[in-house]
């Protein structure tokens, strides 16, 4: 997949000639940012995952031999983000060949926030050796990814980093600021090396900017702030001073007035906001801005250089009026949000500002994953103004479209074409943002067209729409599309052959009393029309031509235009209005998760599976060459099996107890299997024969019937298995069906009420029941097709939409230098009862458990985090809770193996493991009272919590020995190890924390960040967590 340039106005490339005429023009703030470094860099070093997009300018002029202002064509490197990733850097700064002549020329870097990190000893080095090396300048794009969020606009690592290296951090709010603030960033790296941050997810917004500056006027500027540094001897003035006079200097050349703290507000307010940030400031200073021209004494401060915080500055920049100030602080994660003893770091900076004073300040936190779009930017003005109740409401002088599509609709691939035709509006100025969520419905894409006319030039929304275009009625299932829509706007929605007295059936009751509540003017397209007749360019030519002529109308007050052909108006019924208690409680999402920079490309699914008899495969076995055949071990799994046979089965356990926990040995054999110490162990499961063979005669099947199914390597590559043989070792019929199985299989549903309540239960209409299916009865994928008997798939479309059987995976229990011939693991048995009164099992330890010495089990093996310091002699902490233990067991026999054989000093070695009853669960007690006695364990710390009558819990013996934490973790470099249950994390993190405030306040340090020092830690892979 070719990616799209996201970064780039109009996704298409930009010269720097473009850039230099002088006039208004379409720009993004990433775009500004590659054109200032480009310029005013020796050599740029790019780190950008591949579909950020943020080097592709740079990337493009490199390609054409641009020159910069210095006379020649700069380098740019394009770097991975890895652990020590800026060493090609230091190492091409300080080579011994380095052209002095080039000593006075910038070095940049292009990065996201989420490569800082692995960035932070480069950056260490240049911070501390600034005066010796070339000046040096990072432009940062606010933006990393999280896997359970999407993108997120992450400021914390760029203020973290400049916090604790000293360096400059400067922030940019809008595409012109981006690159007046880069310039800035790169005069002052001249004395200070700087971050210029801005937001990487709104810096892709392509909108119009005036005064661009073109290479010639960069280069006087530049030109000039060298001047004025030198000529104030900034090279010696401390930080405060470096910042301020180059930021005058900055307002002097360019006529601008930048400051390092900027109020918008009321002359007498008493509330006033603190922001750091691009949307979230933008935001805030619009809806201040309204407010107080009604009179509410409200402002706002944005801090646009934040390190150095230059407090006297900040303290001057409030009106003297001001009571209270509300600082709006990003923070990692909604659990910190509640967490009311952790503050942000900007209210940190604030507070100690404003501490003399006898101002109130409050930390009004929000996680960095907060996206601020329309849900968020109503709930922000209801804070602000004080008062609740408030909807989406229109801005004036602003006209909107919302383009809601699947990612495979034609429709949302040529947004630009309306975007082209809205920017010959006289007057007008256009912003463009797109939203791609790949998760929801196999990728959905929001595409914002706004266009700004008078005052409402500069455009920073998000703004009621006059109109919305969804492209399936899939959408409004699970996004409340309509929040977004003005009142009396209009709504068109795509139904192919669906005639209006069909239409209440295909739109949730929630969608229909949200268009009759706000007089939405619904109109239908209809594909299937003889206008249209499925032409998809003849369709997206309709829509758009539809969405220019109502805001045309909007524009103009003038009446709508007639509809064109395949669109028609419908009759919104009055009883639209009622709504039912149920559908109140259902809550849809209210904003598209941003997961990408572009539409997810699906790939034709040419997955059919094929059913044949035995005489196709036969034919392919005996004529190997013919058929180019390969027999092949668990082909599907995608990675490398092994074969291995079960050595020992032993029950740790007694019998009389309810948890069977049992130690399980396989014998290597010729399997050529190797693995390291802390990696797991993956068993390819098998379903249970019994239950098989009923489900075949259940479902009517005959289990040696061959089914052909395209590798998922391959899909040119057809691999054979029978009937019963793909259900015992590749689908996983008695798994848990997620949502998209339920709406798969209504497809092949004839019974109108199996439809029906198949795809409730896929939609949020249906999550509370959904919900108690998968976590109260446990249903599975056999258990809803006999529920649902109507929905009958033939066998080659049921393993399509059923999930694949998966490798479970669990931590090995071994050292291959202790035990090179056997991998051993320790499993606990998963069964329970579900209401029904039906005995349930997890598969792999069902399977495992069930497994006799001598039976041959196919196996994989997967990298883990679990891994030993590289040096034998550093201290390791280890806590685990029942088959937690697992890798434990791993590490103290690699420990016994480096002293015993190889004769190696090792480190201390603290065991803390934690059960119900020391009788019953002491797991592996005598290897490690052994082990102990043999000088290789030095402390266990044995937590049975039902024992005695106060529960004890690890956490607890991990705080009777803080003392040996202390030696072991924090003087001595030790490295901590938690495994098992999630429940114990914070409790263990609180005792550590615990142990780095004593260990510093042993050493007169008052005041640490004990959270700040962990995250440390796990950043340098000492605090190591493998929890389920």
């Amino acid at each position: 997949m070719s990616p799209t340039h996201s970064s780039l106005p109009f996704n298409k490339p930009v010269s720097l000639k473009q850039l230099d005429t002088g006039k208004p023009q379409y720009v993004t703030s990433q775009l500004l940012a590659q054109q200032v470094a480009y310029l005013f860099s020796d050599k740029i070093f790019t780190y950008s995952p591949d579909t950020f997009n943020l080097d592709v300018a740079l990337q493009q002029w490199n390609s054409e031999d641009q020159q910069n202002t210095f006379g020649f064509v700069p380098s740019v490197q394009a770097m991975q983000t890895r652990l020590g990733a800026g060493s090609a850097a230091l190492g091409y700064i300080f080579s011994s060949d380095f052209d002095m002549n080039k000593r006075h020329v910038p070095q940049s870097i292009i990065a996201s926030s989420g490569s800082l990190l692995a960035l932070r000893g480069m950056l260490d080095e240049l911070s501390l050796l600034h005066q010796l090396t070339n000046p040096f300048t990072a432009h940062v794009a606010a933006v990393e990814y999280v896997a359970s969020q999407g993108l997120v606009a992450d400021y914390l690592k760029p203020m973290q980093i400049a916090d604790e290296l000293g360096l400059g951090l400067v922030a940019s709010i809008s595409a012109q600021d981006a690159q007046h603030m880069a310039l800035y960033a790169t005069a002052l790296g001249s004395v200070l090396p700087t971050l210029h941050v801005y937001d990487g997810i709104s810096g892709q917004d392509t909108v119009e900017a005036k005064g661009i500056l073109g290479k010639s006027n960069l280069n006087k500027a530049y030109g000039y702030l060298l001047d004025v540094i030198e000529k104030n001897n900034l090279a010696k003035a401390d930080y405060e001073q470096k910042a301020i006079v180059t930021l005058q200097g900055l307002n002097k050349v360019l006529k601008t007035k930048y400051e390092p703290f900027e109020y918008t507000g009321h002359a007498q307010a008493e509330r006033v906001f603190v922001t750091f940030g691009s949307r979230e400031a933008a935001i805030t200073k619009q809806i201040v801005a309204n407010l107080s021209k009604n009179g509410a004494k409200v402002g706002v401060v944005n801090v646009r250089v934040y390190r150095p915080f230059i407090e006297d500055k900040f303290l001057e920049t409030l009106p003297k009026s001001t009571q209270s100030i509300e600082v709006l602080g990003q923070v990692d994660d909604e659990v910190l949000v509640q967490d009311s003893d952790f503050h942000s770091t900007l209210y940190q900076d604030v507070l100690a500002a404003s501490f003399t004073s006898d101002l109130t300040v409050n930390d009004l936190k929000y996680p960095k994953h907060q996206a601020w779009g329309d849900a968020e930017y109503v709930k922000l003005v209801e804070v602000i103004s004080g008062s609740p109740d408030h909807e989406l409401t229109p801005n004036e002088g602003v006209l909107q479209a919302s383009i809601w599509t699947l990612d495979n609709s034609p429709v949302g691939k040529t947004d630009t074409d309306i975007f082209t035709y809205l920017t010959k509006f006289k007057g007008g100025r256009v912003h463009i943002r797109n939203t791609h969520d790949n998760l929801v419905q196999g990728g959905v894409s929001r595409t914002d067209i706004a266009i700004g006319f008078g005052k409402a030039d500069e455009i920073t929304g998000p703004f009621a729409a006059n109109i919305a275009y969804v492209g399936s009625e899939k959408i409004l299932s699970e996004v409340d599309v309509l929040q977004s829509v003005r009142a009396g706007g209009t709504v068109i929605l795509s139904l192919a052959g669906v005639k209006d007295e069909d239409l209440e059936k295909k739109l949730p009751e929630v969608v229909r009393n949200t268009i009759r509540s706000k007089n939405l003017r619904l109109i239908v397209l209809d594909s299937a029309d003889a206008a249209i007749s499925g032409d998809a360019n003849i369709e997206t030519s309709i829509v758009h031509e539809t969405i220019q002529d109502i805001l045309v109308s909007s524009h103009k007050s003038t009446a709508d235009a007639e509809l064109r052909g395949g669109l028609r108006l419908v009759a919104v019924a009055e009883d639209w209005e009622i709504v039912s208690e149920d559908t109140k409680k259902i809550s849809l999402r209210s904003a598209l998760k941003q997961t990408s920079f572009a539409p997810y490309e699906q790939v034709a699914d040419d997955t059919s599976s094929l059913l044949e008899d035995w005489i196709k495969a036969a034919q392919g076995i005996v004529f190997k060459e013919v058929y180019d055949t390969k027999v092949s071990l668990h082909p599907e799994a995608g990675v490398k099996t092994s074969v291995v046979t079960v050595k020992e089965h032993r029950r740790l356990t007694p019998m009389s107890y309810e948890r069977n926990v049992f130690h399980i040995e396989f014998d290597l054999g010729d399997s050529g299997l190797t693995y390291a110490i802390g990696e797991a162990l993956g068993i390819h499961a098998e379903n249970d024969p019994t239950e098989i063979q009923e489900f075949i005669k259940w479902y009517g099947l005959n289990p040696d019937e061959i089914v052909q199914v395209p590798s998922k390597e391959d899909h040119s590559i057809l691999e054979n298995r029978t009937v019963y043989q793909a259900l015992i070792q590749s689908v996983d019929i008695f798994g848990r069906p997620p949502k998209r199985f339920y709406e798969a299989l209504a497809d092949y549903a004839t019974n109108e009420d199996d439809q029906k309540n198949l795809l409730t239960l896929s939609t949020p209409m249906g999550a509370t029941e959904f919900k108690r299916r998968a976590e109260v009865d446990t249903i599975t994928f056999a258990d809803i097709l006999a529920e649902f008997p109507s929905a009958h798939p033939e066998f080659q479309d049921l393993i399509r939409i059923v999930s694949p059987l998966k490798r479970r995976e669990y931590s090995i229990a071994s050292s291959q230098h202790v035990t090179p011939t056997s991998v051993a693991l320790l499993i606990v048995t998963v069964n329970w009862n579900d209401p029904k009164g039906r005995d349930r099992f997890g598969l792999a330890t069902r399977f495992l458990n069930n497994l006799r010495v001598g039976t041959p089990v196919t196996v994989s093996v997967k990298p883990s985090v679990m891994k030993l310091p590289t040096s034998t002699t550093a201290p390791i902490l280890m806590a685990g809770l029942g088959t937690g233990l697992a890798p434990f067991r791993a590490f103290v026999q690699e420990r016994a193996y480096q002293k015993q054989v190889l004769k190696q000093p090792i480190g201390a070695v603290l065991l803390y493991l934690g059960s119900r009853h020391q009788r019953e669960e002491y797991l592996y007690g005598e290897e490690w009272e052994a082990y102990q006695a043999a000088g290789i364990i030095t402390l266990i710390g044995k937590a049975f919590s039902r024992d005695q009558p106060q529960k004890i819990y690890i956490q607890d013996r991990m705080r009777e020995s803080l003392e040996e934490i202390r030696q072991s973790y924090l003087r001595d470099d030790g490295s901590f190890y938690l495994c098992g249950p999630t429940w114990p994390v914070p409790d263990v993190t609180e005792v550590l924390e615990q142990a780095v405030v004593e260990e510093s306040k042993s050493k007169g340090v008052k005041k640490v960040d004990s959270r700040r020092e962990i995250e440390t830690l796990k950043e340098a892979g000492r605090f190591v967590l493998e929890v389920y």
